[in-house]
């Protein structure tokens, strides 16, 4: 048995029960950011060989004078600040007590653990599944990784080409000819599906 989520993907439930299976795509955003937060919080960190330290009078002493990479900062205080809030509010949701302050990666995991659960409000595994794919994807663009393209079969409805494309980071089909005045992505989407 199966059912369409307000995102078109697909949920299943169990065909011995009616338990739901949770919806693959909030797994795979929560695994991204599991394996890609590390490397965001490296970014930010100085070079390994030695830290800023500050001597009276100010002023850096050894170590590096990098500078603050404040695109980094700015992504690494939104992502975790979503991480919290989002734990917070599947934890409320599911009428679960509140847990001791963890660090991100712990409180990913801690989210991946209620996936099943999740799964059984509709409401709430979409805007699980939406919050980690943002959170995800700016942690990727913080890295320097390009936005993935999906070219679609099919023709945009608006100016005919053949320029539809998906970003599946945003959820999002449109169409990628600079001519085109329609940027209409509920009309394309239903196009291309």
């Amino acid at each position: 048995m199966s059912s369409t989520s307000r995102t078109g993907r697909m949920s299943r439930t169990s065909s011995t029960s009616s338990t739901p299976v949770p919806d693959a795509g909030a797994a795979v955003w929560i695994g991204s950011l599991l394996r890609r937060f590390p490397e965001l919080v490296a970014e930010l960190a100085p070079a390994a060989h030695g830290g800023l330290r500050e001597r009276r009078g100010g002023g850096p002493v050894g170590g590096t004078t990098a500078p603050v990479r404040l695109h980094v900062s700015d992504a690494l205080r939104d992502i975790t600040d979503g991480v919290v809030e989002l734990e917070e509010a599947v934890r409320e949701r599911l009428g679960l007590r509140s847990v001791h302050p963890a660090p991100v990666p712990v409180r990913l995991r801690r989210i991946a653990g209620l996936l099943e659960r999740i799964a059984a409000d509709p409401v709430l595994a979409a805007h699980v599944e939406d919050e980690t794919r943002r959170m995800a994807a700016r942690c990727a663009r913080t890295l320097g990784d390009p936005e993935q393209l999906v070219r679609l079969p099919g023709r945009c409805p608006a100016c005919d080409s053949v320029s539809l494309r998906a970003f599946p980071e945003r959820a999002e089909v449109r169409c990628v000819n600079p001519v085109c005045k329609s940027h209409d992505t509920e009309a394309e989407a239903e196009v291309a599906s």
